[in-house]
């Protein structure tokens, strides 16, 4: 079969390197056009566009999914299957133009976690189980009919990067997979259970970020969990009148009863920061300090004078 696959950043270059290396026939790379990035503000191609470029595909990289040129481009490929992973949404103009269909790659067991952000809000919600889909584009998000499901475990020391990469792993043979079901017609599809309560992944800010520390620990640590490494998890810590932000990317937590007087101050002690909350001691582990370099818990108390009075807003 021919296929044309489109998308964008370093998770989809690693399902498109697979998909090149297998027995399928990698006829054109669709991706967003090169953008300026970097103190030089030079172009600079996605993961994907760069991948095209290095096998020598045809790439196309059209600023409008509806632009007359474009569409006829794509029809001109004959490909049989569209593969989309990490994309923007298609028009139907685009996504009815194969035979036998376009399937998008998504990180979750659908219908659970439509959006853009599903590997975050997994393990923010402190899941233990999570996965990855195909299914067929439709007019919505995310709501097409499912073609092949495979699980994957989320385990208590899992955060965001090592969920993606589980996935990761995992997604990039679906894929091959899935083609292999549409060429032979051994795959049907299924529509997605629409009876179940949903869970969101919604686009994540800077605001939501930020660490609530009236929160449940437990709530606290799944959060630090889910934004680690990116975009981070971060707190307003205050010495006295100075007030800064530091980012969390790492912790570990006892549940205990606190005085009152002692929620929300940090402790510095056998080379622990300690923050007392109502119902536990967060230990952090890894931070990063507004205006310095991500570091260990150890070399952020030895930079520090003055080791009374802190605490966390």
């Amino acid at each position: 079969m021919k296929i044309v696959f489109m998308g964008t950043p370093e998770f989809a270059a690693v399902c498109l390197e697979n998909l090149i290396q297998s027995k399928y026939e990698v006829v054109a790379v669709v991706s967003v056009p090169d953008k300026p990035a970097g103190r030089g503000q030079k172009l600079r191609a996605s993961a994907v566009a760069q991948l095209a470029q290095e096998n020598n595909i045809p790439l196309l990289q059209p600023e409008k999914l509806k632009d007359a040129v474009f569409l006829e481009q794509l029809k001109e490929f004959n490909a049989e299957a569209f593969v989309v992973v990490a994309f923007r949404m298609l028009p139907k103009e685009v996504w009815q133009i194969p035979p036998k269909g376009t399937f998008n790659l998504h990180a979750s067991i659908l219908p659970q976690y439509r959006g853009a952000a599903p590997i975050n809000w997994a393990v923010i919600n402190g899941e233990t189980e999570s996965g990855v889909t195909t299914f067929l584009i439709d007019e919505a998000i995310d709501t097409g009919n499912i073609l092949l499901v495979e699980k994957v475990a989320i385990t208590p020391e899992d955060n965001a990067g090592t969920l993606h990469d589980k996935l990761l792993a995992v997604g990039k043979h679906l894929i091959v997979e899935t083609l292999d079901g549409l060429a032979d017609g051994s795959i049907q599809a299924k529509p997605q259970d629409s009876t179940e309560v949903l869970k969101a992944a919604p686009k994540i800010f800077k605001e939501d970020c930020q660490i609530d520390w009236t929160e449940d620990i437990e709530q606290i640590h799944n959060k630090i969990r889910g934004l680690s490494p990116y975009p981070a998890a971060w707190s307003y810590i205050q010495k006295e009148e100075d007030l800064k932000t530091f980012k969390i990317f790492k912790g570990h937590f006892e549940k205990t009863q606190n005085d009152v007087a002692l929620v929300h101050s940090i402790s510095f002690e056998n080379n622990q920061m300690l923050i007392h909350l109502a119902d536990g001691n967060y230990c952090v582990e890894d931070l990063q300090p507004e205006g310095k370099k991500r570091m260990s818990v150890k070399d952020f108390i030895n930079g520090i004078q003055d080791k009374s009075h802190w605490k966390v807003k």
